[in-house]
């Protein structure tokens, strides 16, 4: 008798969404004002101004792109699924029920 392995499952995707829209347009705010005003900052203080871009791409959770798709995800969860039957993988609108155990 022969077993037949599962295919390997994918990596999961990386997640950047927050727990609420409020609080990742927060982190967006104080991201974009950091980047803003370490550049603005330069001619004032000199290169040292720059040192407020990385606290900024710790709010942005990589980079700005990272942040959009976080924004993203942010705004969908709860409200789309992904349903995959062999191998092919479709997203569709959730059940009522699902938004309930989100």
């Amino acid at each position: 008798m022969t077993t037949v392995k599962p295919a390997p499952s994918a990596a999961p995707a990386p997640n950047f969404a927050s727990t609420s829209v409020p609080r990742h347009l927060a982190r967006g705010a104080i991201g974009f004002g950091l980047i803003i005003g370490s550049i603005a900052m330069v001619p004032v203080v000199g290169p040292v101004a720059l040192l407020a871009a990385p606290p900024a791409l710790i709010a942005f959770r990589g980079c700005p792109t990272c942040w959009m798709v976080g924004l993203a995800q942010t705004i969908s969860r709860g409200r789309l699924e992904r349903q995959c039957t062999d191998g092919v993988c479709t997203l569709t609108k959730a059940h009522p029920a699902a938004k309930a155990t989100v």
